[in-house]
C-alpha cells in the first residue's frame, strides 16, 4: 500500500483530527482541559501511546491472525498504557495525580484502537509511526487549544503551574494573559468545555466550507491558464 506522508500529516492534524473531525475521546477532552497544562500533559501521554501502538502493531501485523487481532490490539495498547502510566507516576508525579484515572483510561480511547485497525495493521513500520505521531499531535493540539481557551477566559492565565506539573524547565510557559482578572468560573467547569468545543467545531466547519468553495475556483483558473498555454 503506497503512503503519501503529506496526506498522513494533513489527516492527523486537520482532515481526520480525533476531536474536531471524528468526535472521539471527548471524555478526557472535557474532563482534563481546565488548563492548557493539563491538556498538554494528557495529550503527550496519548501521543506516546499512539506512536508505540502503531510501531508495535505494524511489527506484529503479519503474525496476528484476523480472528484474534482485536484482543491482541487491546492487550498491546493496555501494556503500553501501563508503561506510560508508570513512567508519568515516576517522573511527573504531580501531573499524574491531577490526571488520575484518565491515564489508564487511554486504553478505552476508541481513536487508538481505530487507528490500529484502520492503518497500523495494514501498513509498514515507518508509515504507522508517522500516522501515530500525527494523530497524537492532532489530539494534543485539540486538548491544548480547548484548555487554553478555557483557562484564558476562566482565569486569565495560560499554562498555569506548568513548572510544578511538568518540571522546572517548563516555567517559561507560564503566562498571565489578563492581569487582575477575577475569572469566569463557568469556563473552568465541564459546561465551559462543551461551550468551547462547540464554538471550535463550528469554526472548523466554516473553514472547511470556505476551503471547498475556493478550491473549484482555483481549479478553474488553473484550467484556463493551461488552455492559454496550449493555444499560445
Amino acid at each position: 500500500m503506497e503512503n503519501n506522508y503529506w496526506k498522513i500529516v494533513k489527516d492527523g492534524i486537520w482532515e481526520k483530527n480525533i476531536v474536531f473531525s471524528q468526535m472521539l475521546a471527548l471524555c478526557p477532552l472535557l474532563a482534563v482541559t481546565g488548563t492548557a497544562t493539563n491538556g498538554l500533559g494528557m495529550g503527550l501521554a496519548t501521543l506516546a501511546v499512539m506512536i508505540a501502538t502503531g510501531l508495535s502493531i505494524a511489527v506484529f501485523r503479519n503474525l496476528t491472525t484476523p480472528e484474534i487481532r482485536i484482543p491482541v490490539f487491546v492487550l498491546i495498547i493496555a501494556a503500553i498504557v501501563t508503561m506510560v502510566d508508570m513512567a508519568m507516576n515516576a517522573w511527573v508525579h504531580d501531573l499524574h495525580k491531577i490526571l488520575g484515572l484518565f491515564i489508564p483510561l487511554i486504553v478505552t480511547n476508541c481513536a487508538i484502537l481505530g487507528r490500529a485497525e484502520a492503518f497500523a495493521s495494514k501498513n509498514n513500520i515507518i508509515p504507522s509511526i508517522v500516522d501515530g505521531l500525527m494523530m497524537g499531535a492532532g489530539f494534543t493540539l485539540a486538548l491544548v487549544i480547548v484548555g487554553a481557551v478555557r483557562e484564558i477566559i476562566g482565569s486569565g492565565t495560560l499554562f498555569a503551574n506548568a513548572s510544578l506539573l511538568l518540571g522546572s524547565s517548563f516555567s517559561f510557559m507560564e503566562l498571565t494573559i489578563i492581569p487582575h482578572y477575577k475569572g469566569f468560573l463557568l469556563m473552568i467547569l465541564p459546561p465551559g468545555g462543551f461551550l468551547v468545543l462547540g464554538f471550535l467545531l463550528a469554526g472548523k466547519r466554516l473553514l472547511d466550507a470556505r476551503a471547498k468553495r475556493t478550491k473549484p475556483a482555483k481549479e478553474s483558473e488553473l484550467e484556463v491558464d493551461q488552455k492559454n498555454m496550449v493555444t499560445t
